[in-house]
């Protein structure tokens, strides 16, 4: 039987153990590349470690995919599967920023059932259940009502390029943390174009969705989790009525780094 109050303790003292490593309270973790320009450290194993014995325990029959445990494809044949993001956001994390957080999504037959992210270092804990909703600390979530793309705000780094009418936010290195900010109303849209993998977004697409933003990989198809290959190619968040609108701005820049055979994660 499901627990999500448990469940969400465990995600909380997972984001405490992340916390009291983290370079902005003052600590130093060890840092390293898996691959040129994928830094991971200690916290990421730390934590990964905590979940996959804490989530263990809670629901043993469950399979496990997570960034920092190999793959085994023995979680295909679970009726459940948790997808994991120890700590996703590890650049703001190992440079002191507050934009990481953990990610835990339960998924069951191909789709998210339940999700949660912990970001101790903004105060966050963001939860959904499929079919009861999605909150902020307690606080019910409502995604963007936004009815046009122009002047939809979008998280980025810097001003987009002339005739491209949005309007740059905040931007967390987290791709979850940027999907979450659509359903919380901060954002109109978020959109990547790029593979990324299950792990990276799972939790983040329920807690949008239950909002009621529209989610989709960049083509506008529907996310499918816990497959044999854990990647999607791009996510696309958005307001409703400006979904199929986004979808077409980002289309020629999704068929560029398909050409390209470009792949990142979120």
């Amino acid at each position: 039987m499901i627990d999500p109050q448990a469940i969400q303790a465990v995600a909380e003292e997972a984001g405490r153990i992340a916390l009291g490593m983290w370079p902005g309270a003052g600590h130093a973790p060890r840092c390293w590349e898996k691959a040129p320009g994928n830094p991971v450290c200690e916290a990421d194993i730390a934590v990964d470690e905590f979940l996959r014995e804490s989530l263990g325990a809670l629901l043993p029959e469950a399979g496990w995919l997570s960034e920092e445990t190999v793959d085994h494809p023995e979680r295909l044949d679970r009726g459940l599967c948790w997808l994991v993001d120890p700590v996703d956001g590890t650049r703001d994390f190992v440079a002191g920023r507050a934009g990481w957080a953990v990610s835990i999504a339960l998924a069951s037959a191909g789709r998210p059932i339940l999700g949660i992210l912990a970001a101790p270092a903004r105060g966050e804990t963001w939860i959904a259940r499929a079919g009861a909703g999605a909150t902020r600390n307690g606080l019910a979530l409502v995604a963007s009502d936004r009815t046009t793309l122009d002047g939809a705000r979008m998280p980025m780094d810097q001003h987009p390029p002339a005739g491209v009418p949005l309007v740059p936010v905040a931007k967390p290195n987290s791709i979850a943390l940027r999907m979450a900010m659509v359903a919380s109303g901060e954002a109109d849209l978020l959109a990547t174009w790029r593979w990324g993998y299950e792990w990276d977004i799972a939790a983040a697409a329920l807690i949008a969705e239950e909002a009621g933003a529209l989610v989709s990989d960049s083509h506008g198809a529907p996310l499918a989790f816990n497959k044999p290959d854990p990647r999607a190619f791009g996510v696309l968040v958005s307001a409703p009525a400006i979904h199929e609108a986004a979808r077409a701005l980002v289309a020629p820049a999704t068929a560029k780094a398909l050409r390209a055979g470009t792949i990142k994660s979120g």
